[in-house]
This record gives structure tokens, sequence and C-alpha cells, in this order.
């Protein structure tokens, strides 16, 4: 059955109406949202409005969808669904506009700052008409990051403002991406067969686009920085707003930080005891060296890292679309991508709307690094792709018989996606995928560093008591704890700490829905009975699109 067959399966509802018409308005009030997804609203030259007023009327159009939604009345669980996950998602974000997040929006991952850079990476570059919408970007970005500066300057006025921390890092970036001969002049040279007319346009972009991120570390420098907060800490009532919008979930705060010493404790535990395995009497240190050494364990450069990735990847859909999981054909296919950038971050972009262009795991490879160990990264790629990721965004794609354009593209929640690909991580290894004790080893440096920055995120931004009893929780001991329970580069620490203090609430998001995952799973199981099936569960699951996860244990469980 192909995507189209299946579409006509549930009659569309008043809801789904509702929600199709946002996602309409949300491609329309933010262009580079419509790129991500592949929905060609006319507007993909375009930047959305980053000034204040841009803010202002985002708030006006999720007011209205709310007072839409409220009264209208679901015809069967689906819609229940669907009313309950967007006005949960729209009264988020509302609260967050009126606690002004927008004013302070700067950190090293997510903020204007990369949106304006990286939306280009799943821009298509196949026709004229792809290469003239860069080019329209390119040239339009000076205004687009004006309208950005106007929004950090009414923060600046209302004493609302990022750390200083993070000004300085993303001084750095910008930088970097100010370079004449750098991204943007990279992402021009890769325009054929297009016209003399289009060409000159696109270098003129490309010098516009980089004088602007020129002109946007300027006022970092001159204005921001200076009027910039000393604490990387945001405090309780910011981060309890933040922690919801990232799990679609309320979770006690201080319980979970308990919770998190403990099971960083866990998972130092178990990590010692394969490291016994991989070498007798070794610590876990002793045995990351051991391995460091295998030179069976090693890719050097990044063409080996992504044909392994590919590899890896194939395998892994062919074999659990076998037995374990429901694998549609128009899913099967995921590209293993080297990002042009180099932050270091490894992502995944999901497929369009009709699959033209499918979904994409991409390893941003930090500069100088030329060696990769296949036992570090085994569960990384399951993490992104399958059973993770890929399986789980790409299924909502596929599935227009039953969920409207805002289940498959737009709802969800952090704590819903990235606790479901560290649930599969784990799920991988009770599939015998991870039988290795050094891949199982590598799958617990992976979960070990999410427990730790649960603890480190709550702990920084409410400035709790650090686990060793010396006084609160400071951005700079922040740096110290996690260089401590990772085994990685000092680069990679420093960006991860940086990305944690400027974003707070995401980092947990990742191992806190696993836990609540888990949660769902086992209640659902003990419902079950003797009838559980994992696969049953699965499917059930996924079938749901992304949701809150509070809207996920309900769907699940009543």
């Amino acid at each position: 059955m192909t995507v189209d067959e299946t579409s006509s399966a549930r009659t569309p509802t008043p809801i789904d109406a509702i929600a199709e018409k946002w996602v309409e308005t949300l491609a329309d009030l933010a262009p580079t949202l419509a790129t991500y997804i592949g929905l060609d609203r006319g507007k993909l030259g375009e930047w959305e409005d980053f000034s204040p007023a841009g803010h202002a009327a985002n708030a006006d159009a999720a007011k209205a969808v709310i007072a839409e939604l409220t009264p209208a009345v679901p015809v069967d669980a689906v819609d229940s669904v669907t009313k309950d996950d967007l006005l949960g998602t729209l009264k988020l974000e509302l609260e967050k506009h009126e606690l002004a997040f927008e004013l302070r929006d700067v950190n090293v991952l997510a903020s204007p700052v990369q949106t304006l850079r990286e939306t280009y990476d799943i821009m298509p570059t196949e026709t004229e008409g792809d290469w003239a919408n860069i080019s329209s970007r390119l040239n339009s970005a000076p205004v687009a990051i004006d309208q950005y500066i106007e929004t950090l300057r009414l923060g600046i006025e209302r004493g609302v403002v990022p750390a200083k921390r993070q000004v300085l890092e993303v001084i750095i970036q910008c930088r970097e991406t100010a370079d004449p001969d750098g991204l943007f002049a990279n992402l021009v040279a890769g325009a054929s067969g297009v016209s003399g007319g289009l060409t000159s346009d696109l270098h003129k972009g490309a010098l516009a686009s980089a004088s602007a991120y020129g002109t946007l570390a300027d006022f970092f420098e001159k204005e921001l920085l200076p009027a910039a907060g000393e604490k990387d800490a945001v405090g309780r009532d910011l981060y309890a707003v933040a922690s919801r919008a990232f799990l679609g979930a309320t979770v006690d705060l201080d319980e979970t930080y308990e919770w998190g010493v403990e099971e960083l404790q866990r998972m130092v535990d178990e990590q010692t005891s394969i490291a016994n395995e991989i070498k007798p009497g070794a610590s876990v240190e002793e045995a990351i060296e051991f391995l460091n050494e295998d030179a069976s364990r090693k890719l050097h450069g990044t063409d080996a890292l992504q044909k392994w990735m590919q590899e890896t990847s194939d395998r892994a859909i062919a074999e659990l679309g076998k037995t374990n999981f429901d694998i549609p054909e128009q899913i099967r296919t995921l590209e293993c991508m080297i990002a042009p950038n180099h932050t270091g971050v490894i992502y995944y972009t999901g497929p369009t709307d009709d699959f033209s262009r499918p979904g994409r795991m991409w390893w941003s490879v930090p500069e100088g690094v030329t060696e990769f160990d296949t036992w570090r990264e085994l569960t990384t790629v399951y993490h992104e792709g399958v059973p993770g990721h890929h399986l789980q965004i790409a299924q909502a794609v596929y599935n227009r018989a039953t969920l409207n354009s805002y289940r498959r593209l737009l709802a969800g929640t952090s704590g819903h996606a990235e606790g479901w690909a560290l649930y599969a991580e784990r799920l991988m290894e009770q599939l015998g995928y991870l039988d290795d004790p050094a891949d199982r080893l590598g799958m617990l440096d992976g979960q070990r560093m999410r427990a730790a920055r649960v603890v480190l995120d709550i702990g920084v931004h409410l400035e709790k008591q650090r686990p060793d009893g010396k006084g609160p929780w400071t951005g700079d001991y922040a740096f110290d704890f996690m260089g401590k329970n990772v085994n990685m580069a000092p680069e990679f620490v420093r960006f991860e700490v940086n990305r944690y203090l400027g974003w707070p609430g995401q980092a947990p998001s990742y191992k806190v829905g696993q836990r609540i995952w888990e949660q769902i799973r086992d209640e659902y199981k003990a419902r079950e009975g003797a009838a559980f099936s994992p696969k049953d569960f699965h499917k059930k699951a996924l079938d749901l699109g992304g949701v809150g996860l509070d809207t996920l244990k309900d769907a699940l469980l009543k």
C-alpha cells in the first residue's frame, strides 16, 4: 500500500481541520519550519519575522487556535489526542512568550544564530528554483538579523538577557560564519547548471549573509555582552516552564534531581562491571584505553565513517523489519550524511511529507578529528536511525491514514523523541545487538552522560547543592563535573556544557524521557498481563506520532 492509498482511510474531522490550518499558519509565519517539513507555501525563499512584532504575531495566532479548538468536540480517540496535545503545546508557547523567552534567545546550539545558517543544510538544490530560494534567503538574511537584533535590544531594555557565557561563545560562532570565504561561499560554490544572473545573485547573497553575521557579532560584543547576566542559572520559575515544554509533562524537579544522582551511580556501577569483562581487573578508564588502542575498532576519515554509518543503518533496518517492527517500504531509506558544519553534534532530520527527501542522520565532525571508534558510536547509529529517531519520526510521517499534518510533522517534544531514542538504545541491548561488551560499554558511556546531564542541568539552573556537598552548583563547576563523567575530548565537554547552560531543560529531557517511556511500558505491560506484546506496544505507541509525554501516557493507559 502506498502513502497516497492510505490517506483516505480516516475521514478528516473538524479538529483535524483546525490542526491542518495551524500547520499552514505556522508554515507561513515560519518559512524555515516549512523547509524542514517540506511544505511549500510559496515562502521557501523567505525568513520568519525575528522581530518583537513577529513574536507577537505568533502569539496572536496561537490564541486564535486555542479559542477555536477549546469548544471543539472530539469524534474519536484520535481527535482526543490531537486536541489535548495541541492545546497543551499552544498554552505552553504562550506561557513562554509571556515570560519573554525570545528576548534572551541566545545559545550555542538552538537559537536564531544557528537557524539562519543551518537551514541551508536541508534546502533542496536540484533545480534553478531551488537555488533561487537559496539566493533569496542569502540576500534577505541581513534583514532577518536586524530583526533578531531588535528583539535582543528590547531584552536589554527590559533586563531580560542571556548569560555572558552564551554571548561570548556565540560571538566565536558568528565570527567564523562571517568569513567571506567560509560557509556561505562554500554553499554557493556548489551551484551548477543555473543562469549567470542567478549565479551572480548567489555570490552577492553569500557576501551579504557573511557581512550580516559580522554585524551580529559586533552587536553581541558592543551592546549585549555588557548587559548580559553574570549567572548561568535561569532560576526555578523559568526552568519549570522550559522543562514542561521539552517533556510535554510535569515532573517533580527535586525528586528528578535525586533520581538523576542515583541513576548516574547505577551507570557507573554497570560500566565498572563491563570493564572487567573487557579486561579483567580493569577500571572503566583502563578498559576504554584498551579499546582505543584496538585498530580493528577504528575508522579513519569521514568517508569511512559515512560508509560504516550507512552499512550499519541498512543492516538494522533490514533485520528489525523482519522480526521486531513493522517498517513500511517508504521509510526503509535512511541517508547517513557528514554534516557541512563542524560543531560536533550528531542529529537527525525527518523526511518530507511526500518522502521526496528521506530521513537523514547527520554527523558533524569537529575540525581536526579524523579517527572514530566503532565501539563508542554503534549505539549512536541505533539512536539516530532504527529503532530510534528515524523509525519514530518517519513512521509518524507515513501514517497519513490516521494522523493529520500537525500530528505527523510537528507535534511532539524532546522528551518524547529523545526519550524514545534512549529507550531504543536499551532495547537494542535486549535484542542482542550489543552483546559485545565493548559495544555495551559504548552504550553505557552515552547513558552515563545523559544521567550526568540530568544532575548538572537541574543542579545549575536551580542552584542546588552539589553532589559532593561543597556548596551550590555553578557553571564553572559544571565543566569539571561533566569532564569526570564522559570520556571525551575537552572540546566536546566544553561545547556540551555550554549547550546545557544556555538551553535549560533540554538536556535532561533525554534521560527523563526514557524514564517516562519505560514507566509507561511497564504499567501497560502490567495491565495487559500475559497478552502483552512488545511489538504491539511499540506499534501502538509510535502510531500516535509525536506527542507530549503526558498525552502519550493518557493515550496508552486510559
